[in-house]
């Protein structure tokens, strides 16, 4: 009981140390781990762990896991953390960086897997078995560590998205080739007839990942669309059949797990599931509740032999640098050729390669299981320390330098120019229409499922968000957004986002529509400042969107001719002002006082309503 309560609250309170100083939480957590298990060892009476995760037969209370079932543990608990990851996968993220995504998750691999297995070979002398499990385990970053880095710094869409889908969909790639160089280590075949099995192999579980995890995806859509899951047990059941199709795919086909949740969770994360918010909300506090247990309980699995086998040989750190330094930029730029990045930002995805937990879980299994055979076998006892080496490293290297190097290669989002809008109504939707087809990153957010769905069929990007509830400072979608325009019908509302979150999204600006009782008041009582239209509230804005749902620019030529065209827009009923659009192309809200804005040649007045000549003709 101690022990169980002890990695629980030593895990949380990690994750909360992560959140306090801004770093992944995979590092505090094995630094935990390592401090209650082989580290403990020099501070405890009777030279023991503090938390011994595996429990030995011949030592009465020691251990949590009998037997073989912390093997269970780790594989169901990755399997969710995948599933979960899965879920925030969307196709329309893909836009521009697609191919070099795809390059990413195979030649990247291959040269990681390839280049690992050498040099662990050369390097440290391991047999090219061990080597080449090295080499595969080595391959995945993982989104545990990378989420973090996006969230923490403000990388350009481009970098950000790259680094996202690459970590999410290269864990199960990377499982999946560590478990067939696991099962050519434990294979009695040889030559031509085990190259025959392991193709086998491959392709039963890349055949059962793809069709059970598309085959749970839509059955369970189906189920949630019908309604037929009631409201308090869609998460636990959704817990459930991924479960469920892990264990069935594992039955199937040995090792094809992974791959099914993996699929499932990107096939429902792109399908238009109801209710999808809730689980996904659901699935991020069960994922990290599972990263903290498994990080530390890992980590405390390790002796301090398997420590002693890093720091007594140079040569691990000169294999951390050859996989680091050398195998990872070697990688992202085979990858990338010709996909159209930067130079700057090829470097910094080269930078950028923390590992995470599917290489710690993994090694752990397959190491454990390799040292447990009768013979051992040989080089196997160097797998966990090697990779947790490479784990920790990592973490700790992209952690403390990853903005800084983001800074010098200029990767950052110096001006976001993205734009939040809060609220999906009628007016929200066409002006964020206008937007877009402006070539802006709009996205809108709003409580309301219905309204939602329609500014997704519109072609907008629109998530169900609750804004007193969910932490938007988190969402990876909204990183590059510098606007903030708060329309929804609550004055309460806007009023509360903009306040809370105008530093974050609002840096270039942060507006809010007039209130019916400010709107009443004269001008020059009104705020200056951060108001979206002085002319028209919530309600007058959404009756000309419903009649004329049509947004029209006009050419201005000086300042009188924009102050006669603001002042017929605002005082026909027909119309409301929007936007002044600049010779550049910028928009500008209009604001109080029209003698802040010098016009010149190009500028454009934007409104919205009936075309100013039909409404003159009335």
């Amino acid at each position: 009981m101690f022990e169980l309560a002890g990695i629980i609250i030593l895990g949380i309170l990690a994750q909360w140390i992560a959140w306090r100083v801004r770093v992944p939480a995979i590092l505090p957590l094995i630094l935990t781990g390592l401090a209650v298990g082989p580290l403990s060892t020099f501070y405890t009476k009777d030279g023991e762990k503090l938390i011994e995760p595996i429990y030995r037969v011949n030592e009465e209370g020691m251990g949590i896991f009998p037997d073989k079932y912390l093997f269970s543990f780790v594989s169901l608990a990755i399997g969710i953390i995948l599933f979960e990851g899965g879920l925030t996968l969307k196709r329309r993220e893909l836009s521009g960086v697609g191919p070099a995504i795809v390059k990413l998750i195979t030649f990247g691999p291959l040269a990681t897997f390839f280049g690992g297995g050498v040099a662990a070979h050369h390097i440290l002398g391991l047999n090219w078995p061990i080597s080449f499990l090295f080499g595969a385990l080595v391959i995945v970053t993982g989104p545990t560590v990378i989420a973090p880095i996006l969230q923490n710094i403000p990388l350009n869409r481009n970098v950000s998205t790259v680094l996202k889908w690459e970590g999410i969909l290269i864990d199960p790639i990377g499982a999946l080739v560590a478990v067939l160089v696991f099962e050519f280590i434990r294979s009695a075949q040889g030559g031509f007839e085990f190259t025959s099995h392991v193709f086998v192999s491959f392709f039963q579980i890349i055949m059962i990942g793809l069709s059970m995890g598309a085959l749970a995806a839509v059955t369970l859509y189906k189920l949630i669309k019908a309604d037929l899951i009631p409201h308090y047990l869609l998460n636990v059941f959704t817990l459930a059949c991924v479960l469920g199709v892990f264990v069935f795919s594992d039955v199937l086909v040995h090792e094809s797990g992974l791959l099914s949740v993996v699929v499932m969770g990107m096939a429902m994360g792109n399908l238009d599931v109801p209710r999808i918010k809730d689980i996904l909300s659901f699935k991020e506090s069960l994922s990290v509740l599972l990263i903290s247990i498994l990080f530390i309980i890992l980590a405390a699995n390790i002796d301090m032999d398997d420590i002693n086998i890093i720091l007594n040989d140079w040569r691990a750190l000169a294999l951390f640098g050859v996989v680091v330094f050398i195998l990872r930029p070697l990688g992202v730029f085979i990858s990338t050729w010709n996909s159209g990045l930067r130079l700057s930002e090829k470097i910094f995805i080269s930078w950028v390669g923390p590992r995470g937990i599917v290489a710690a879980g993994i090694a752990s299994l397959f190491g454990i299981t390799l040292t447990s055979e009768n013979p051992p076998v040989p080089n196997a006892e160097y797998l966990v320390p090697l990779v947790f080496m490479i784990v920790l490293g990592t973490v700790l290297l992209n952690a403390t330098t990853a903005r800084m190097v983001a800074r010098m290669l200029k990767v950052t989002q110096d001006a976001s120019e993205g734009i939040l809008i809060i609220g999906a109504n009628g007016a929200a939707r066409i002006i964020g229409k206008y937007l877009q087809d402006n070539n802006r990153h709009v996205v809108l957010i709003d409580n309301n499922e219905s309204s939602i769905k329609k500014a997704e069929e519109a072609g907008l990007e629109a998530f169900l968000v609750n804004i007193y509830t969910d932490d938007l400072g988190e969402q990876f979608e909204l990183l590059d957004m510098g606007y903030m325009v708060a329309m929804t019908s609550s004055a309460d509302v806007n009023q509360y986002v903009v306040r809370k979150y105008q530093k974050i999204f609002g840096e270039n600006g942060a507006f809010r529509l007039i209130t019916p009782e400010e709107l009443k008041k004269p001008r020059q009582e009104v705020p200056q400042q951060g108001i979206f239209s002085y002319t028209d509230d919530f309600l007058n804005l959404n009756e000309v969107a419903r009649d004329y749902p049509i947004v029209h620019e006009v050419d201005l030529e000086n300042n009188e001719a924009m102050e006669l065209l603001v002042n017929r827009t605002a005082a026909n009923t027909d119309t409301v002002p929007l936007f002044i659009k600049t010779s550049t192309g910028s928009l500008e809200v209009i604001p109080a006082n029209l003698n802040d804005i010098t016009v010149t040649e190009g500028f454009q007045l934007i409104y919205l309503g009936k075309k100013l000549e039909e409404a003159n003709a009335e």
